[in-house]
């Protein structure tokens, strides 16, 4: 497993009604990872995994798995009421065949480190895939302190990476300086991943890559090569874009970019509701405006140099 690159957390597509598509995902994870995206991640936030069923789970990691065949990664997001089904799930993501594991608090319940601590920490003894840490305080209301990382990270040795998603930077540089390269830290916030990668980060957990893998490929490569102004000036069309995965909706409105840009559709799980009105129009107007500016010059040296890999 290398915890690096751009690694969409993939979306779930739905068809008659709120029925999964497969054959979607099966193309969707291919078209990725053509598009230079080191692999996937299923069933997080993005993918609505809180209102999939265990079997529906398990059915798009097989699917996901069958259709990269090793030629990306699939990263299983690893979430539920309890710790048993988490830990059950875990077992069954690598049955199926996962790269590894992503570990997120329990749903609701927000505990303090001595239970957060005994709850990823089952998980990670459930299998011998490397697993990533999802930190996002904004989301589930659980902060992974860096110390509380460093201590995690001395206990297990599949503990191989963090997705940070506080929103802060400066989590990134406090990661680093009390564990060095011990993990690989992963952005999680689309409209931050220049500044993270500035000081230290090494991957990108994309959202808009559902969309715009290119794009989002170029960006975090310009980025880790240092190109500052190949990067500015990609990161200033993107930018209103990516800021749509930092709302409430965010998954409304990822998945209204897939269905502007042609890429899916914008069927959403209730409780979740389909956008309208003059939320739908403005969000419509900013992805037009959008297509109209998109960047022509794609970078092909980069995307070659993806290709040979």
């Amino acid at each position: 497993m290398k915890w690096q690159g751009v690694i969409p957390a993939i979306t779930t597509c739905f068809a008659n009604g709120s029925q999964i598509d497969h054959a979607f995902i099966t193309n969707h994870c291919q078209w990725l990872v053509e598009n230079g995206c080191t692999g996937v991640v299923a069933l997080g936030s993005l993918g609505e995994g809180a209102t999939l069923s265990f079997d529906e789970k398990i059915a798009v990691l097989s699917t996901c798995v069958k259709a990269l065949k090793g030629r990306g990664s699939v990263v299983a997001a690893i979430s539920s009421l309890t710790t048993a089904e988490s830990v059950s799930l875990a077992k069954q993501a690598q049955a199926v065949g996962c790269d590894g594991l992503m570990i997120l608090p329990p749903y609701v319940y927000r505990g303090d480190w001595r239970e957060m601590k005994a709850h990823v920490s089952a998980v990670f003894e459930a299998t011998p895939l490397p697993g990533m840490l999802y930190n996002n305080p904004i989301a589930y209301g659980t902060d992974f302190l860096p110390e509380q990382i460093r201590e995690l990270a001395a206990e297990r040795a599949n503990f191989q990476a963090v997705k940070e998603s506080s929103a802060d930077v400066r989590r990134v540089s406090a990661i680093r300086a009390l564990l060095d390269d011990r993990l690989a830290i992963l952005v999680g916030v689309d409209d931050a991943i220049l500044e993270s990668i500035g000081v230290g980060a090494v991957g990108w957990i994309a959202g808009l890559a559902n969309a715009l893998p290119r794009e989002s490929v170029d960006l975090f490569e310009y980025g880790i090569r240092g190109k500052s102004s190949e990067a500015f000036e990609l990161y200033r069309w993107f930018l209103p874009l990516l800021r749509l995965d930092t709302v409430p909706k965010f998954v409304q409105l990822i998945k209204l970019v897939q269905e502007e840009f042609g890429v899916g559709n914008a069927d959403v799980r209730p409780p979740k509701l389909r956008l309208t009105g003059e939320e739908l129009q403005a969000t419509r107007e900013l992805i037009h405006r959008a297509l109209r500016t998109r960047p022509r010059k794609a970078s092909t040296e980069l995307h070659l140099r993806q290709a040979a890999k």
